[in-house]
């Protein structure tokens, strides 16, 4: 075979393949390994076209994905342009901290940081002292190459948060009742626990800021379930609603001290929009929908309809 015609003939691969450079390898040790791994069937010619092209010493470290169809010639672009291997970690809305750094720590291709920092000394290391950490972190997918710390993907998820809250409170609507934008993002947290509907978010937003400006508990089940901590047994006893923590608001005015989880833009959108009207009470009804009520008897009623045995 010609050396032309052995640059552009496609690597014989039947799936992809994942090939990683490390600091300090040269392009003999670059060969070998491709030829080992048999990536390469006969690296000659790769060597040959490096040292021809004076890339030699170009190819950049990192973990590569290889797929079927490159060629040597595609191979060798790809290591000097250094276009290595995206890794995607997915922050899911709703998660609370707790539930991020597991998911941080269980994800191969990061580097562990924060394992067994306090959530204090985690915040120090974003470069966000004396912050509480919920809802503090934009919930998206993060794309990263192997090595990232998961403290450098807190740090993107924490300045995320910081623009789309900062966006959506310069367009928030009218009269806006929060004082500061995090008091939009602890009711954000709330809604976004709620419901899953999109269409109910404004709804419930609602409900929670004309309850707020009546001074009327919140009573939200959600801070509850958050305020118990690793006591939560899976459901809410009537215990549960008189159990004095920061976070319960069955028992305590205003909104709790933090958020509570992650919420997303739609959440916060519609906590800084929340749709008119005067209903001060809303219930699950089980299908992921919930009955919105003006009245506390009309709310009762919803509530021996569809939640009789909720807090048995």
């Amino acid at each position: 075979m010609d050396y032309q015609a052995a640059l552009d003939r496609p690597l014989e691969l039947g799936r992809p393949a994942y090939f990683e450079i490390t600091k300090g390898d040269g392009l003999a040790r670059i060969t070998a390994k491709l030829e080992r791994q048999g990536i390469v069937a006969n690296p000659i010619w790769f060597k040959f076209r490096a040292y021809v092209d004076g890339v030699a010493r170009q190819l950049k470290f990192g973990e590569y994905e290889i797929r079927p169809g490159m060629t040597l010639r595609d191979l060798l672009a790809m290591f000097v342009a250094g276009k290595v291997r995206q890794h995607p970690i997915t922050l899911v809305e709703g998660w609370t901290f707790r539930q991020i750094l597991t998911a941080l720590d269980q994800s191969p291709p990061l580097t562990k940081l924060a394992r067994g920092k306090s959530p204090e000394e985690i915040m120090r290391m974003i470069g966000a002292p004396d912050e509480h950490p919920e809802g503090r972190f934009y919930p998206d997918t993060y794309f990263v190459t192997k090595g990232t710390s998961d403290i450098e993907v807190l740090k993107r998820a924490y300045r995320r948060m910081q623009a789309v809250l900062e966006e959506e409170w310069a367009n928030r609507g009218e009269g806006t009742f929060y004082a500061t934008p995090y008091e939009s993002l602890i009711v954000a947290s709330i809604v976004e626990k709620e419901t899953a509907r999109p269409e109910e978010r404004p709804l419930i937003a609602g409900v929670f800021i004309r309850r707020l400006a009546k001074g009327m508990l919140l009573q939200t089940d959600p801070t509850i379930i958050y305020g118990l901590g690793d006591g939560f047994s899976g459901n809410i006893r009537k215990e549960d609603l008189l159990k004095d923590t920061p976070y319960n608001t069955y028992v305590r005015s205003g909104l709790p001290p933090t958020p509570i989880a992650m919420p997303g833009r739609d959440s916060i959108r519609a906590a800084l929009h929340p749709a008119a009207g005067e209903s001060l009470y809303f219930v699950a009804r089980g299908d992921g929908t919930h009955v919105f009520s003006n009245t506390l008897d009309d709310h009762q009623r919803a509530v021996e309809q569809f939640q009789k045995h909720r807090h048995d």
